[in-house]
């Protein structure tokens, strides 16, 4: 009875060994030899070493449809917590309640969905609810499927308890930045429109010191202040203030603010900037 136990137990702990040497051991490609093909992908140089290699595979075919880690993204929170990495100086400036509402425009073709609602939660959860009148989701003609029931889903569910607030623009074909933008702003309603892409994070505080700029004088188009969601690790790397800019071969680039913006010694004030790249936000009739 004792070896029998002995036994069972050695195979026992034998099974184990070969179970942890199936999940560890890359599969096998075409020609019958390992795939190792994510071996070498930079998705994998600060993240998911502790994955299998059958999820190490989905999250590489997730990556190069999407350019960015979405099978992590599908697993954070979609209200996550982000450091408020405003200057000092932003942080104690108060404004006054009666400023203009805001419609926000998210652009997408093909977007993972939880970035998606990741943007979605982030504009409602850090944007006073007195400024912020609608939220505009435009879809260039995805033909990802689940862009189509499961956001609209969401977005039955959100109008369920405040009807109206978000539309969606669908294109019958992929008509491009620039076109989707103008079929947001067609459907706006708010005295100022923000027009964004559909894989940002706002942070605390964005919107009042816009809408400020803007009923101070309504030809004003404001950029906010960009920081980085790493493609890999979705963690968010401060930038540097800067302007906005292109190079001579027009690559977008992030400038140094002009020496008027420096001598000033005030962080908090805004920069002027010869160039917006990306995301905007402007007076919806000057528009």
């Amino acid at each position: 009875r004792g070896d029998t136990l002995r036994i069972m137990e050695r195979l026992d702990r034998l099974e184990n060994v070969v179970n942890q040497h199936i999940q560890e051991t890359p599969g096998r490609g075409e020609d019958g030899q390992p795939d190792t093909s994510f071996s070498d992908s930079s998705l994998f140089a600060h993240w998911g070493q502790e994955l299998s290699p059958d999820n190490r595979r989905v999250a590489l075919k997730m990556f190069q449809y999407y350019g960015y880690n979405a099978y992590l993204s599908n697993r954070l929170s979609l209200s996550r917590p982000i450091p408020d990495l405003r200057p000092d100086g932003c942080r104690n400036i108060s404004y006054p309640l009666n400023l203009p509402q805001v419609s926000i425009v998210f652009i997408f073709v093909n977007e993972a969905l939880s970035v998606i609602l990741r943007s979605i939660n982030s504009a409602i959860n850090r944007t006073p609810s007195h400024l912020l009148k609608e939220i505009i989701l435009v879809d260039d003609n995805s033909s990802n499927d689940e862009l189509k029931e499961k956001l609209q889903d969401f977005v039955l569910e959100t109008n369920g308890q405040r009807p109206g607030f978000i539309k969606v623009v669908r294109h019958a074909k992929q008509e491009g930045l620039i076109r989707s933008r103008v079929s947001g702003w067609r459907v706006a309603t708010a005295p100022v429109v923000a027009l964004f892409d559909a894989h940002v994070e706002f942070n605390v505080g964005w919107a009042e010191p816009i809408l400020q700029r803007i009923k101070e004088d309504r030809t004003r188009i404001i950029s906010p202040s960009f920081d980085n969601i790493k493609y890999d690790t979705f963690e968010i790397e401060e930038y540097p203030l800067s302007a906005q800019g292109f190079d001579w071969e027009l690559w977008c680039r992030y400038l140094n603010p002009p020496k008027s913006w420096w001598h000033k010694g005030n962080k908090s004030s805004p920069i002027q900037s010869p160039a917006l790249i990306g995301c905007f936000v402007v007076d919806r009739l000057y528009f």
